[in-house]
């Protein structure tokens, strides 16, 4: 293959993969430098159809926090939506972020006063998340959607081909 073509696949390859952000191997991000995160909301750390964190959520982005990660979440989804959800525990946000532009990301960047080199983003969607955050440099971790209900145009597109992609590229859920 050429070598644009194979740079273009790399954009939507993650550098790791794992089932939950509970699976995310944070001793591993801090050895690596990793110092902010990208954190996308719906199936990503909450089912797109629920109001209210897990308790299991809360203490992981607690924890997070503690272990001195700088976190934002970076959603496309509406301003009321994501400001319920992570007002209450301190965690900023970007929301209507149109993601994979560029523009949220750098404002998530400036928010975490971050280098891309030093921030990870993890999400459930190849074409928004892993595509938007390789453009940026960052560390993508992409997560397995969590179970519920989605949005219908992810459903009937987007999973779709990302399972085409998953398999050309031999990572399977």
């Amino acid at each position: 293959m050429k070598r644009g073509v194979l740079e273009l696949i790399d954009l939507f390859c993650p550098k790791a993969y794992v089932s939950s952000v509970f699976d995310v191997d944070l001793q591993q991000m801090t050895r690596q430098g990793i110092k902010g995160i990208f954190l996308d909301l719906d199936n990503t750390i909450i089912r797109r159809d629920v109001a209210l964190f897990s308790p299991d959520m809360v203490r992981w982005l607690q924890e997070l926090r503690c272990r001195g990660f700088k976190v934002v979440v970076v959603s496309n989804n509406s301003h009321k939506r994501v400001s319920d959800l992570v007002d209450p525990l301190g965690i900023p946000a970007v929301c209507r972020a149109v993601k994979p532009w560029k523009r949220p990301f750098r404002r998530a960047l400036e928010i975490l006063g971050t280098e891309p080199r030093e921030t990870a983003l993890i999400g459930d969607q190849i074409f928004t998340d892993i595509f938007g955050g390789n453009r940026m440099g960052l560390y993508t971790i992409l997560v397995k959607p969590m179970p519920g209900r989605e949005f219908w145009g992810t459903k009937l597109f987007s999973r779709q081909l990302e399972k085409l992609i998953l398999k050309r590229i031999g990572k399977f859920f």
